[in-house]
């Protein structure tokens, strides 16, 4: 069986023993180097994966109903959120956004068969950016914030029929993610570079290392030049 074929199966099983039915199965899914960085600075782009890992990414993709990043993301990669290196369909691209930043040129205006959802909170800008047809604006929580709210957001997901979801970034949502143990599993690419840059993840207010998020089972499998990791989450506190 090969690697990608490994992943699809594990992906597969641990989505149908999946039991919460207020939030979709979430797998964080991104790639770093060798000292845990995802780019040399906040906001700069960096291509660390080789082909063969950028196309189980895609796979990853195919394999799951929505696709979600933050807006960091958004202005620094331009990402177009679809399957275009493996065969299988676009995933519902899906951004944080809570000051609705947006910009109008980025790809994600012009998605090939969805419309990009944008999760906000209350906003000054909501009414103006509601009446954009290329993008559907989710208003998921009545109070300001300057980070989307995860809980409320997941729930909104899930009555929309998502039932898994595949989280890529940026570094923020990443670590929001793993603080309030919303993630299930983990499939990382790790580069054979040094960057000493800005980090996959970020302060997650642990206070002891044993009450730290976990990959139980793990597993590993080197992917051309790059390694592959991937697992159930684990956390010392029930899932919320």
């Amino acid at each position: 069986m090969s690697l990608n074929q490994q992943i699809e199966s594990w992906l597969s099983s641990r989505k149908k023993t999946f039991q919460f039915i207020n939030r979709p199965f979430i797998t964080l899914a991104f790639a770093q180097s060798w000292d845990g960085s995802i780019t040399t600075s906040k906001g700069e782009a960096a291509a660390l994966s080789c082909f063969a890992s950028n196309q189980l990414t895609h796979q990853l993709r195919s394999l799951h109903e929505g696709i979600l990043v933050g807006i960091e993301t958004v202005l620094s990669d331009d990402p177009q959120l679809t399957v275009r290196e493996w065969v299988g369909n676009n995933p519902q691209p899906i951004v944080l956004d809570s000051r609705l930043r947006m910009p109008l040129d980025s790809k994600l205006h012009q998605h090939p068969d969805k419309k990009c959802w944008v999760l906000t909170v209350a906003n000054d800008k909501l009414s103006q950016q509601s009446k954009k047809t290329d993008l559907e604006i989710i208003q998921v929580s009545q109070q300001s914030s300057d980070f989307i709210p995860l809980l409320p957001a997941m729930r909104v997901l899930r009555e929309r029929g998502i039932e898994s979801l595949m989280v890529e970034g940026g570094a923020k949502v990443i670590t929001e993610f793993l603080k309030l143990g919303l993630a299930d599993a983990i499939v990382m690419t790790v580069a054979p570079k040094l960057i000493g840059g800005y980090k996959a993840v970020g302060d997650l207010e642990v206070e002891d290392i044993s009450s730290s998020p976990n990959i139980s089972p793990i597993y590993y499998e080197k992917l051309d030049e790059d390694l592959i990791v991937w697992g159930d989450l684990k956390y010392s506190e029930p899932d919320k």
